[in-house]
């Protein structure tokens, strides 16, 4: 064994070892004879090494056509078989008739009878970039029973593979990979390789080869990996945008992706598409050549519009290992000449007088213009600076007319409005505080000048009216106050006067009742005059009772007991008259004792009533006829002597009194 940890590296024959010596040579045919002639069936197996080994490489199968590198390749593959049985294989006890240990019979039949090196179709795994990629052996469908030995390696590139790990089934994994694995790489139970910190370096394939009892296979995995790029960003933006001129809006930048992102660019979340107009999208794409991270980079080229005043563009991708990704949304300020102007007036109509007017002059451009001329009803112009108002303060009803504004730099772009100030106007005559007696007349003259249509209303004593009065005749209930009131739209106006009628008072009733308790009798006497009358009773009384004086109009009350008939005088007086009303008022204990008599029914009451009625018409007709008898014969001698006329006269009148007593006391 220790000429054979002499071979090493030949370079002439990359695909396997070749010997430094002719000594190794013979020293490995001679170990090959005496282990094929202990161990026959390891001849198939070192054929069926070789066989596959030329059908995989073209390279090595001329090394071995040439001599002496034949003979040596021969030898290699023998003693790599040898170390492989005796590293593997359970070995029996020791022969005692050769002195050495030989593996079973059987084992070396079955690897002889499996030795095929069949390989699976390939397959791809897809990883995230930073992270650590699990890739299958066999789609992790290996019998751990049966498997003797599990070995990983990666395809180097030009026909060669550098190996990673081995695991053995009584041993440890033993990692053999170089520097750019040997951290990076494991095992897992179920023979997946676990590659960490996955790099774009990693896509290439891996190879996972099983050796089972009577069995080689080898699985191979190609692996990708995928990286979403960074957040995006748009750079560069412009300051603003002019309309209908094509200006680089920005730059959107999707940093280290892979594979490579496609940028779509968006207003408002609708894509914008190259129209190879009023919109162009220029898209590069550029490799971390120490990464292999891609960086793809989209300008866009836009021509605004004024309704971009206010939109919102942005950038997105979608990666195919991670969701869509949008920028932040930028705005930008859209510059464009002036093409309207317009007068505007604050506060918005309606205006009345002594309110301030400001002229409001807008203009659409952006930036606005700061300079403007404003042209006065007056005819005078106003030209302002850094602003775009004029003020106009305590506005009257000659403020009305047509008003202008327009640019200071261009005097066509012009704008014009009409101001309305409202007024209200009201004249009543008279007015204020009037005295008229009663029976007279008063005209009243009412105008109104106003801006609009108005309304009016009118009240006395705080009362709506339907219509405005009139006064052809004057009675004690027109006195009041009387108040109009003019409106028209936010102006209120009022006017309103106070009439008094004045006059004598006149009674207008005098009239008698019973108490409720049938004890006492109430006297009334009603009476209108201006100034308010004073009452007087012709008696005493109790209860004097005066009610309130409105409209010109008073009601007095008394209350009585008498104890005999009486006649009863109400006078009312002010300083333009008095008037005098008289009422005859019955014993009240002569009624009582009336009552008391036995009382007839409802029938005998009715004739008693007529009875009297039908007597005392036919007292006066007795006493008619008795007077005009009378009279006709006093009337024969009054011309014979002037004493008997006048005597005549005297006994006239006390038969007229005589008269008038009978029929006052008929009333009661």
């Amino acid at each position: 064994m220790d000429v054979i940890s002499e071979c090493t590296y030949h370079p002439i024959n990359p695909a396997g070892c070749s010997l430094k010596s002719s000594p190794c040579t013979h020293a490995a045919h001679h170990l090959l004879t005496q282990f094929m002639t202990l161990f026959k069936g390891y001849a198939h197996v070192v054929k069926c090494i070789e066989e596959n080994i030329l059908k995989t490489n073209d390279h090595a199968a001329r090394s071995i056509s040439r001599k002496p590198y034949g003979k040596s390749f021969r030898a290699i593959i023998t003693l790599l078989v040898i170390r492989f049985y005796l590293s593997h294989l359970s070995l029996p006890e020791k022969n005692q008739n050769t002195g050495l240990f030989c593996p079973e019979v059987t084992n070396m039949t079955l690897l002889s009878e499996g030795c095929k090196n069949v390989v699976s179709g390939l397959e791809t795994v897809i990883g995230l970039y930073g992270e650590t990629l699990e890739i299958p052996c066999n789609n992790g469908a290996l019998k751990a029973d049966d498997v003797m030995m599990t070995k990983w390696k990666y395809d180097k590139g030009e026909g060669l593979s550098g190996d990673l790990l081995v695991r053995q089934k009584t041993l440890n994994v033993s990692i053999s990979a170089n520097e750019e694995y040997k951290d990076r790489v494991s095992m897992a139970a179920n023979a997946s390789l676990l590659l960490s910190a996955a790099k774009l370096t990693d896509q290439r394939t891996f190879t996972c080869m099983v050796v089972a009892s009577g069995d080689i296979q080898e699985y191979s995995v190609n692996v990708i990996i995928h990286k979403t790029p960074e957040d995006l960003e748009i750079s560069a933006k412009a300051e603003e945008l002019e309309i209908g001129k094509l200006t680089t809006l920005g730059t959107c930048v999707a940093r280290d992706a892979n594979p490579a992102v496609e940028i779509t660019w968006l207003k408002n979340g609708k894509p914008l598409v190259a129209d190879g107009n009023g919109i162009s999208i220029q898209a590069a794409v550029q490799e971390d050549p120490v990464t292999g991270l891609s960086t793809t980079s989209s300008v866009l080229e836009y021509s605004a519009v004024k309704e971009d005043a206010d939109a919102q563009f942005t950038c997105s991708t979608q990666h195919t290992a991670g969701a869509e990704q949008v920028s932040s949304p930028v705005t930008f300020a859209i510059t464009y000449s002036t093409e309207n102007i317009v007068l505007q007036v604050i506060p918005q109509e309606p205006l009345v007088e002594g309110d301030n007017v400001t002229l409001v002059c807008v203009a659409d451009g952006n930036p606005a213009p700061t300079s403007f001329n404003f042209h006065l009803k007056t005819g005078e112009v106003a030209k302002v600076e850094n602003t775009n108002t004029y003020t106009i303060t305590n506005v009257s009803r000659d403020t009305t007319g047509e008003y202008k504004c327009s640019l200071a730099d261009d005097h066509l772009m012009e704008a014009s409005k009409n101001i309305t100030v409202n007024y209200l106007d009201i004249k009543l005559i008279p007015s204020g505080n009037i005295i008229k007696s009663a029976g007279e007349a008063l005209n009243l003259t009412f105008q109104i000048g106003a801006s609009g249509e108005s309304k009016v209303s009118w009240t006395k004593d705080n009362v709506k009216l339907n219509k405005e009065p009139k006064f052809s005749k004057l009675t004690y209930s027109d006195s009041g106050l009387y108040e109009c009131i003019v409106t028209m739209g936010p102006l209120s106006r009022k006017a309103s006067f106070e009439l008094v009628v004045e006059g004598a008072p006149v009674i207008r009733q005098l009239t008698k009742k019973r108490g409720e308790d049938g004890q006492h009798k109430v006297l009334i006497c009603e009476a209108e005059g201006s100034p308010k009358p004073a009452v007087s009773w012709s008696i005493n009384g109790t209860s004097l009772d005066e009610g309130p004086f409105v409209n010109g109009k008073i009601t007095h009350k008394i209350t009585v007991v008498p104890t005999a008939n009486l006649t009863v005088y109400c006078t009312v007086s002010n300083e333009f008259g008095m008037d005098t009303k008289v009422i005859n008022v019955s014993s009240l204990f002569e009624e009582v004792r009336m009552d008391k008599q036995d009382q007839p029914d409802d029938n005998d009451q009715t004739k008693l009533i007529v009875g009297l009625v039908v007597g005392l018409l036919i007292a006066a007709i007795v006493i008619g006829v008795a007077y005009w008898v009378y009279m006709k014969k006093s009337k024969q001698g009054s011309w014979k002597t002037n004493e008997k006329e006048n005597g005549s006269s005297e006994e006239e009148k006390k038969l007229e009194e005589k008269v008038e007593e009978n029929s006052q006391k008929a009333e009661v």
